[in-house]
């Protein structure tokens, strides 16, 4: 059978109320450093795991954190980050709701009115609805993409891949931009840490294009024409596209043109050819965030990473 607080205060040789504060980090109480290390040791003898959601109504509040999942191709970044923020919230009696964004940001807005969580984590900023609701409920929104431990991640990533393409021998270069208008921010985002690292090196400035399965052949026979001899493209998705131009315009990668991606999307493993692309380390923005949680809502702080190495450049044969 599953063990009570009631055994834990057994083996300790406490009350059940006092179990109740030790494990509940209840304030106002004053426990002896010895009876607390009884009980967190009784607790983790017996394998005692706390009923969260009595635990939450005790408290009088439903203990959910909100996770925002991006509309964005991010290969399994969001989904991976998530679920190790899942598991260690649960430690805290914390359960998180992981909400996906769609076209439609009215069901996010419905969560952060209706679960009357406790935070909101997002990746990247959300919905101006989203941050209405958020602002409204009065609590607080954990923008990982900002947080202060992580950097400036578009700069990291322009300057893996800008400096990788230099030591390929390139120096004219392009940005691909998805033809989807809602993920034009993000490109933008992108955009600007290639952009930073071509200045840096004094390179001519990127050429810019639209690629669309029906744009795709025009844009890139244009860029050849022009000189450019490699493209960093928004994500891995619009990086396959690019190559899909290539093969309508019978271009060879990376002989004509060298593309590099971001967000090691499973694709980029079969794509023709494969595709280098950025990989991100999930369970170190999963760190990050929840450092920041545990931060905004009161809990003892954990070490916090000094800083985060969050990305890494995997090198395939479209480069």
């Amino acid at each position: 059978m599953r063990p009570t607080n009631a055994d834990v205060a057994r083996l300790a040789r406490v009350s059940t109320a006092t179990v109740s504060y030790v494990l509940n980090n209840a304030e106002g109480r004053r426990i002896s450093p010895q009876t607390r290390e009884a009980v967190q040791n009784a607790a983790a003898s017996l394998g005692y795991r706390p009923n969260l959601a009595a635990r939450n109504l005790a408290r009088g509040k439903s203990g959910v954190v909100l996770y925002v999942v991006p509309h964005v191709a991010l290969g399994e970044l969001p989904m991976q980050a998530g679920s190790r923020m899942t598991t260690a919230l649960a430690r805290l009696g914390l359960l998180q709701v992981q909400i996906f964004e769609t076209d439609d940001d009215r069901h996010v807005v419905d969560a952060i009115e209706n679960l009357d969580p406790l935070a909101v984590a997002s990746l990247f900023p959300l919905p101006a609805a989203a941050r209405d609701a958020v602002r409204a409920a009065g609590i607080p929104h954990i923008y990982i993409g900002t947080l202060p431990t992580l950097g400036e991640p578009h700069l990291l990533v322009g300057e893996l891949r800008v400096q990788h393409l230099v030591s390929r021998g390139h120096q004219r270069m392009a940005f691909a931009y998805t033809g989807i208008h809602k993920r034009r921010a993000l490109g933008e985002y992108w955009f600007d840490g290639v952009s930073h690292a071509t200045r840096k090196r004094e390179l001519p400035p990127l050429a810019v294009g639209v690629v669309t399965p029906e744009t795709a052949t025009e844009v890139v026979t244009g860029w050849v024409r022009d000189g450019v001899t490699a493209v960093c493209a928004q994500s891995d998705e619009i990086a396959c596209v690019v190559l899909y131009g290539m093969h309508q315009a019978r271009l060879r990668c990376p002989d004509d043109l060298a593309v590099i991606g971001v967000d090691a999307s499973p694709m980029g493993v079969v794509s023709t050819p494969p595709l280098t692309t950025v990989q991100f380390e999930p369970h170190v923005v999963a760190d990050v965030a929840l450092a920041a949680v545990r931060r905004e809502l009161g809990y003892p702080a954990e070490p916090e990473p000094e800083s985060a190495d969050i990305a890494r450049l995997i090198v395939r044969s479209t480069t």
